[in-house]
């Protein structure tokens, strides 16, 4: 049996937003890792929570990550962007 399908939207309890996020946070983060060993990729995750706090995942070295990013073109990475966000 499946799981059930819920509504995407804002969870307006504070303590269950809370205890979704670090659920869903750890779920991204380990998808990231698989995704960077299984598919050989370089993978870089920046996460910040509500209360501004930092969450991050490189697979290569941040500076690595960032430098490959900056050489990335400029039209690419805005049908990137788009596409995310």
């Amino acid at each position: 049996m499946g799981r059930g399908k819920i509504e995407i939207r804002r969870i307006d309890n504070s303590t269950n937003r809370q205890v979704t996020f670090s659920k869903r946070r750890n779920g991204l983060l380990k998808k990231a890792r698989e995704l960077s060993i299984l598919c050989d990729a370089e993978v870089g995750l920046i996460v910040f929570s509500s209360t501004r706090k930092l969450y991050e995942y490189a697979s290569t070295r941040s500076d690595s990550l960032t430098h490959s990013l900056s050489l990335c073109p400029i039209g690419n990475w805005e049908s990137t962007a788009a596409f995310i966000f």
